[in-house]
């Protein structure tokens, strides 16, 4: 079936977040869409146990529940010698960053492997609330002992990747957005969106 992205109204984006909404608009801008956060009053409880599981969860349950297209993310980091943790709860990992940057440094104190990596999923759902994309992005890098630079948020400043020498915090927005799991998983993304018709 040949596909036509032209014909798309609007993707509800499974966040009640603007700066995500902002952010994921950035990516598609090239396609001209109108997205909109999802009502205030839904929230999807994420018990899926990968980010995948998670963005199809969110992604399929606000579509159903708003007769529309959505699209919903999901992403965090995983560390090597913590057996993938943080991962899906790296959000739920303290109150705020930096709690959540102190315990992990802390759990990691004294461990020579600082392999880790940064996972983005992505889902987009049809108005039945059938997963019609999904694609996933992943960013490799290391676990700095202390952290360094003052942009981005989360645990951008102790992530380093050493293709780059320097962490998330430190890159310019536009440079963060190229390399970066997110920035991956949507550069995958746009291809399969070019060949979809989301009027279907």
């Amino acid at each position: 079936m040949f596909i036509n992205i032209e014909y798309m109204k609007k993707l509800v984006v499974a966040t009640g977040n603007e700066n995500k909404l902002k952010e994921i608009l950035e990516y598609l801008q090239e396609f001209n869409l109108e997205l909109a956060l999802k009502p205030p009053e839904l929230d999807v409880e994420e018990t899926g146990k990968t980010f995948m599981e998670n963005a199809i969860l969110k992604a399929s349950q606000i579509a159903k529940t708003v007769k529309q297209w959505a699209i919903a993310d999901d992403s965090g980091l995983m560390v090597d010698a913590l057996n993938g943790q943080p991962g899906i709860f790296s959000s739920r990992y303290g109150t705020t960053d930096h709690d959540r940057i102190t315990r992990l440094l802390r759990e990691l104190d004294g461990e020579t492997n600082r392999n880790a990596q940064f996972v983005c999923a992505v889902a987009i759902a049809n108005p039945d609330g059938e997963i019609m994309i999904k694609t996933e992005g992943i960013c490799r890098g290391e676990i700095l002992t202390q952290v360094i630079g003052d942009n981005g948020f989360g645990y951008d400043p102790i992530f380093f990747v050493p293709e780059i020498q320097q962490t998330f915090a430190q890159m310019s927005p536009l440079l963060k957005g190229k390399i970066s799991h997110r920035g991956k998983a949507f550069a995958n993304l746009t291809p399969l969106l070019k060949s979809f018709d989301f009027t279907c």
